[in-house]
């Protein structure tokens, strides 16, 4: 199907569920942050399935075609795998910058980075026994996380971004043994911090995505908009990943008004295609929509565009986060129709 819809990952949490004020008022943890919930242990996974289950129905009511768990589970897209490894010292957290050069609590390596044990896999049985619809799992990249540690082991952040590689590598197996039609690694510090990446970043990621026969993705972008609200008007870090071994590439365009040429450095690849404004609660219009994804359409065949927000949803009051998922979905209809195309 042309320009199929879906989530980067994230959909907003409930009030209920998370103090979304607290959550919004502080950088995205690194470490857990169990003091965010509002339902007692005993009882929180239950209210997260609960959660979870509102996601998938709204990104189905919504007219989605490939929906994801809405990372309600997680405080950040990266700490719920990042803290569950072998080797990190999470009660006794480091320090590091974070994207916006600000001091965030971190990870502390003090032994070798394994999996001890599958961390997402419970979640996407869970989703996939809940929707018929194609599914998409979201893993934190291992550079990414490498930046988001305080080392004390390995003799280089390279040497423990292979390791995190590793244990990605083998979440993303099982993600697929167990049903995943597409697992999307989450790589944004490729963009913060380009030269790391591209002397070892890119390594890592390819090492990550070893022998992986599945669908895979990357996400890269300028950080949640809700957090960080200035955005450079292109890329430090984008045409690297056409060599990738990954299949799609998910990038954002609506808040910077990108430079969609810069999607002819990607030949091959398949765009998820950023075009909502997460830093705008105004809800585009269906023609907004369309404008934007018709932007890209003279860099990149549109049988190689999947539209999508810009980044995750996580920040959004929900009743916004709805109304823009619907607005995409509509906006894709648009341009099928204008390239006369049905659903």
């Amino acid at each position: 199907m042309l320009f199929p819809t879906t989530l980067v990952g994230s959909y907003p949490q409930p009030e209920w569920l998370i103090d979304r004020k607290k959550l919004a008022g502080r950088f995205p943890p690194r470490v857990r942050a169990r003091e965010l919930w509002r339902i007692p242990d005993a009882h929180l996974a239950e209210a997260q399935d609960d959660a979870t289950l509102l996601a998938i129905r709204a990104q189905e009511e919504a007219g989605l075609d490939i929906v994801t768990d809405g990372e309600i589970r997680r405080e950040s897209y990266s700490n719920r795998f990042a803290t569950a490894l072998e080797g990190v010292d999470i009660d006794n957290p480091g320090t590091a910058l974070d994207r916006s050069g600000h001091p965030n609590p971190v990870p502390r390596i003090v032994g070798k980075i394994r999996r001890k044990h599958a961390v997402e896999i419970e979640d996407l049985k869970f989703l996939r026994a809940h929707t018929k619809k194609a599914v998409k799992m979201t893993v934190p990249g291992p550079f990414t996380m490498s930046q988001q540690a305080q080392n004390e082991y390995y003799r280089s952040e390279e040497e423990a971004s292979m390791d995190y590689a590793v244990a990605v590598n083998e979440e993303i197996r099982d993600l697929f043994a167990a049903g995943a039609d597409i697992v999307q690694i989450d790589e944004p510090y490729m963009q913060a911090r380009p030269e790391k990446a591209r002397r070892y970043g890119l390594a890592a990621l390819d090492r990550a995505l070893e022998g992986i026969a599945g669908t895979t993705a990357v996400h890269i972008c300028f950080g949640y908009a809700a957090v960080i609200h200035a955005r450079p008007s292109g890329y430090s870090f984008l045409g690297e990943l056409a060599g990738c071994n990954c299949r799609q590439v998910s990038i954002e365009t609506a808040q910077s008004d990108l430079d969609c040429s810069v999607l002819e450095s990607l030949p091959g690849k398949t765009i998820i295609l950023g075009v909502i404004d997460l830093n705008d609660v105004t809800v585009e219009t269906p023609e907004k929509v369309a404008a934007r994804i018709r932007r890209a359409l003279p860099f990149v065949a549109p049988e190689r565009i999947v539209v999508a927000p810009d980044c995750g949803m996580k920040y959004l009051p929900r009743e916004v986060a709805f109304g823009k998922m619907k607005a995409m979905v509509e906006g894709a209809k648009l341009m099928r129709a204008e390239l006369g195309r049905s659903r």
